[in-house]
């Protein structure tokens, strides 16, 4: 039964670093290497089009292995909760490749008063729709590690050092150093 629970735990874990890739994969302002242009929307959607794919196979194989394996259900509905911030991701970044057709159809209008607003719209929606996507795959692969934290939680000597650390980090920082007091001048009293 620990070979389950590791193995699920495993496998939580790296799906939720597929969520983490897939999150530092979405077009950023002003970085030319993760810019706004059709063909990596495009590619991102089928990325994650195939991490849906991934998160039901996990259900289904799991499901399929219950009964036979005796494994607990827990992983099956983290896996299939995961897949709603997937799809929330996908359809955010499907509206970014809606207002980018619509961009591209709209270019020779540009400079027409009308198309200028509706221009402008479509770059707010896009906006809204990757921070949409960043915050649907933030909240996935935190549930997922989560899950994975659930399904074989770390040795008890690691717990407790992040837990001191989390302690260290939260704790008021030092006082300041008092100046240092004025030595009057006076005879000075020795012991024997």
């Amino acid at each position: 039964m620990i070979n389950n629970r590791v193995s699920d735990a495993l496998s939580l874990r790296a799906m939720a670093s597929e969520f983490d890739a897939q999150r530092g994969k979405l077009p950023q302002p002003g970085d030319p290497h993760r810019s706004t242009d059709n063909v990596t929307i495009a590619r991102q959607l089928s990325d994650l089009g195939k991490l849906i794919t991934d998160l039901a196979d996990e259900v289904l194989h799991r499901a399929a292995e219950q009964n036979r394996e005796g494994r607990t259900p827990s992983a099956i509905d983290d896996f299939a909760a995961a897949i709603g911030p997937a799809s929330e991701a996908a359809s955010a970044l499907g509206a970014v490749a809606h207002q980018l057709s619509f961009l591209g159809r709209t270019e020779h209008l540009r400079d027409q008063p009308d198309a200028l607003d509706a221009r402008e719209a479509a770059a707010a929606v896009m906006d809204d729709g990757l921070g949409a996507a960043d915050t649907a795959l933030r909240e996935g692969a935190d549930s997922l590690h989560a899950a994975s934290a659930r399904a074989f939680p770390p040795p008890d000597r690691l717990q407790a050092a992040r837990r001191r650390s989390a302690t260290a980090t939260s704790a008021p920082a030092p006082p300041a150093a008092a100046p240092a007091a004025a030595v009057l001048p006076g005879p000075i009293a020795r012991g024997r």
